[in-house]
């Protein structure tokens, strides 16, 4: 198994800066540098880089890109404009999610998929498999290195590596520049950390000089390599949607509180099923809470109500560095999915009180 595992570009690169390498979605990736609390607070107070190469980046293009996209997934991206991003999914035939990803309008006829690491060659099978209509398809994910520059210093930091005037690329949008001395570098504002910044896909030949040239950018704002455990803990405080945690083959978006990029004002794949179960409402929620006791919640954990009968599960769950209490996002029976509802999650045979949270869980 072990020579089958992927290695990132910057591989060497992580191992000389300390990082902790493992085995994640197939690619060797670095979980930390030095403490996930560490890492986690670089992101929120300053700025951090973690390199996510590992995310798969497909191609679509031709007269017939546009009919594939909204045949496959969930969110409306005719309303798209060169430039803009937008979150979606790819919903199955069952009621369940195949993967969540972005798509990115490059130009009329011509747009950028990236997709989780550990659903590449599924997600490139299912799209291949619904492509009836002739779209021109390629998987590119090989070739690109994608860096996530987080936090609230990472625009100073940015700005003296491109001409770019990064105050002009919103939330959700992109530009294609010139970028630490290389051309055609794709600046996202985009982020899974709710700490504000930018992803930048690179050419893997690029990746290194841009990584250096970061670094160098960011020395004066304590910019350092952030691994995928403060990643983790990160998006747990703005109560995003993990795959493979949170969200799965057999979780409906609108169980997972993704109705805002479920669109039905197009056919799509289940479109059918899911507008039904919009109508006639779901049974379980994703929720988000927060432990009124000290303890730490983990993914299968049984949610209880006050009675202490079972009415869910915990799916991901972490002491929050930003607040020092046990967070967590599971699923609940409907009746318990309002904020400010009394649960308890059992720990160790313990029931420790918590309370259900509007989303994010971490407050501005």
């Amino acid at each position: 198994m072990e020579n089958t595992i992927k290695k990132i570009a910057l591989n060497d690169k992580h191992i000389e800066l300390g990082g902790k390498m493992v085995p994640f979605a197939g690619y060797h990736m670095p979980v930390r540098y030095s403490s996930d609390k560490e890492e986690h607070n670089t992101v929120r107070n300053g700025v951090g880089v973690f390199d996510v190469s590992h995310m798969g980046e497909f191609m679509v293009t031709g007269p017939h890109a546009l009919a594939l996209i909204q045949k496959v997934t969930s969110n409306d991206a005719a309303k798209l404009v060169i430039g803009q991003a937008q979150y979606s999914c790819l919903p199955n035939e069952t009621g369940g999610i195949v993967d969540d990803l972005l798509v990115y309008k490059m130009d009329e006829e011509k747009y950028l998929l990236v997709v989780n690491a550990s659903n590449i060659e599924k997600d490139w099978n299912w799209i291949n498999q619904h492509n009836d209509m002739g779209a021109a398809l390629e998987n590119i994910s090989d070739e690109m290195s994608l860096f996530a520059v987080q936090g609230p210093k990472a625009v100073e930091t940015l700005q003296k590596v491109t001409p770019v005037n990064l105050d002009e690329v919103k939330f959700y949008h992109f530009t294609v520049g010139e970028f630490a001395g290389k051309k055609d570098v794709i600046i996202s504002g985009t982020g899974y950390t709710g700490a504000g910044g930018f992803e930048i896909y690179v050419k893997n030949e690029d990746a290194l000089d841009v990584w250096n040239a970061i670094f160098e950018a960011g020395e004066a704002a304590g910019i350092k390599p952030i691994g995928l455990g403060a990643r983790d803990t990160l998006r747990m405080e703005m109560g995003y949607c993990l795959y493979g945690n949170d969200i799965d083959d057999t979780t409906s978006p609108l169980e997972a509180g993704l109705g805002w990029i479920t669109k039905f004002t197009k056919d799509f794949i289940n479109s059918e099923n899911l507008k039904k179960q919009k109508e006639e409402g779901v049974t379980r929620k994703l929720v988000g809470f927060k432990f009124k006791d000290k303890g730490i919640p983990r993914a299968h954990y049984p949610i209880v109500n006050e009675a202490g009968k079972q009415i869910g599960e915990v799916t991901s769950g972490t002491m929050s560095p930003s607040m020092n209490i046990g967070i967590g996002l599971g699923y609940v029976e409907k009746a318990y999915a309002k904020p400010g509802t009394e649960i308890a999650i059992t720990v160790r045979n313990k029931n420790l009180a918590a309370v259900v949270e509007k989303l994010p869980l971490l407050k501005k």
